[in-house]
């Protein structure tokens, strides 16, 4: 017998082999020794497997759910992200509920979203630049106290007489500062983990993110059932850890080492935007993720239902927020522990599917159980397609255009997101909070039709863990 190494999951696998094929065959055990043959001279030596033979053996192994968790410096990495997504849910809970506690208009949780989006607009796509030029983990220290500094001011200006335009302004510089990190926080994750455990990182990350999700929102009603203040405060001192943490965090030695973009100014900024214009497969996950979630928007509007279609108080408002992210959690795990999705493609378009039906349920739902029930249900379904188009994404882009197409990619989450919160608010205000969320669950579903169509390579995607960086980036940054 003879240990090999398993390409899959790093642990060692045994295969047979005949003593005859090797060059300096130990000498055989002694014939008197218990359980020894000798060797037939007239039976044929077993083959030697091949390099398919040894992949197929190697695949019985067993998918390892734990692979990226055994790397020490994506450990640091996750932890680092969850303490600071934990206290933006604390924040993001309680800037809502006391927007509109303050001024009960269903117009003004969009203008939360509102002011979130337009550094996007602005900054989004030279972050990715920024993120492709400077150390990586100096940008994401930078981004978070930065972040700690603005809701430290929201932390005081809360519920102080005319204030509120000033926490809009806070609110939205936070956002700068948030926004000026994704790009390099993304583009970071690849240099910690290696390729072949990439797609178990990003369901890792995704799991952080859920149970960052699913505990800020409930520890927020609490702390809200105290004092809003509590909850920036908690998110200050939690931007300000992560800022520390990424101290520990060191990338491993690269094969190809990232050099500065060439290309300045605007035209370097837009790099990234021709990149994924090009990159069909790119383009078509961002675009679908685009469109759902800016028509489904219903976790803005949770005041509203909570309030007045299901009359509970702040400890249950908690809970619906958690309640996406008690979901998503739940679909992390499982992902973790299966192997690979075979049907990549078709699994997400049935995933955003799900998102668009459960988002109708939701909006029609007078019960809180089902709407706790579809609130999971949307969480779950998000996640898988959070899964699939992050590792698109990261797979098909090389390190040097990483920050830049992270960027696209912000900027296509942020809009959905932001946008989408925005115009959930401005249609809740004109036709009601119930046609706003079902509006947009119809629309959400009519999104992935029509996408199926124009997009035909995406139905057919299989697995997503062997994609290499595509071909077009030559023609990406030299369009002419």
């Amino acid at each position: 017998m003879i240990l090999a190494s398993n390409p899959r999951v790093g642990q060692p696998y045994r295969f047979a082999y005949d003593a005859r094929d090797t060059m300096t065959p130990s000498p055989p055990p002694s014939e008197n020794e218990s359980g020894y043959e000798s060797p037939d001279l007239q039976r044929p030596a077993s083959a030697s497997p091949t390099e398919p033979e040894m992949e197929q053996e190697a695949s019985h192994v067993g998918h390892d759910p734990y692979a990226a968790l055994r790397v020490p410096q994506y450990r640091w990495f996750m932890f680092g992200w969850i303490v600071a997504l934990l206290g933006h849910q604390m924040l993001s809970t309680a800037v809502a509920w006391e927007v509109f506690d303050r001024t009960g208009s269903k117009l003004a949780l969009g203008f939360v979203a509102g002011v979130q989006v337009i550094p996007l607009l602005i900054i989004g796509l030279p972050a990715g630049q920024v993120a492709d030029a400077f150390d990586r983990r100096r940008i994401l220290q930078v981004s978070s106290l930065g972040s700690a500094l603005c809701s430290t001011a929201l932390a005081f200006l809360s519920y102080q007489p005319g204030s509120l335009p000033w926490m809009f302004v806070f609110l939205g510089l936070g956002s700068a500062f948030l926004i000026l990190g994704r790009p390099a926080r993304q583009a970071l994750l690849p240099l910690i983990v290696e390729a072949k455990v990439f797609t178990n990182a990003v369901t890792w990350n995704s799991t952080g993110f859920q149970i960052a999700s699913m505990a800020g929102p409930a520890l927020g009603g609490f702390a809200l059932a105290y004092s809003t203040r509590l909850a920036y405060g908690i998110d200050a001192v939690c931007a300000v850890a992560y800022a520390v943490i990424m101290m520990f965090v060191r990338p491993r030695k690269m094969d190809i080492r990232p050099k500065r973009p060439d290309e300045k100014g605007l035209a370097g900024a837009l790099v990234g935007l021709k990149f994924v214009r090009k990159t069909h497969l790119i383009a078509a996950v961002m675009l679908l993720d685009l469109i759902a979630v800016l028509l489904g928007g219903a976790a803005y509007l949770l005041p509203v239902f909570a309030k007045e279609v299901l009359h509970v108080g702040s400890i249950g408002f908690g809970w619906l927020r958690a309640a996406e992210a008690i979901g998503a959690c739940t679909l992390a795990l499982i992902i973790a522990h299966t192997p690979p999705i075979k049907n990549a493609g078709r699994t997400l378009m049935v995933a955003v599917l799900g998102f668009g039906i459960c988002t109708i349920v939701f909006g029609l739902s007078k019960y809180y159980w089902l709407s706790f029930l579809m609130l999971f249900g949307i969480g779950a379904c998000d996640n898988i397609s959070v899964v699939i188009r992050h590792t698109i994404v990261q797979m098909l882009t090389p390190d040097s255009m990483r920050g830049r197409v992270s960027a696209v990619n912000n900027l296509s989450i942020g809009c959905s997101n932001e946008l989408g919160g925005f115009e959930s608010g401005v249609t809740a205000h004109l036709f009601g909070p119930v046609i706003s969320v079902v509006g947009g669950g119809i629309g959400t579903i009519c999104a992935v039709v029509g996408i199926s169509f124009l997009y035909p390579q995406l139905r057919k995607l299989k697995e997503v863990h062997n994609l290499k960086p595509a071909d077009e980036v030559v023609s990406a940054t030299n369009p002419n």
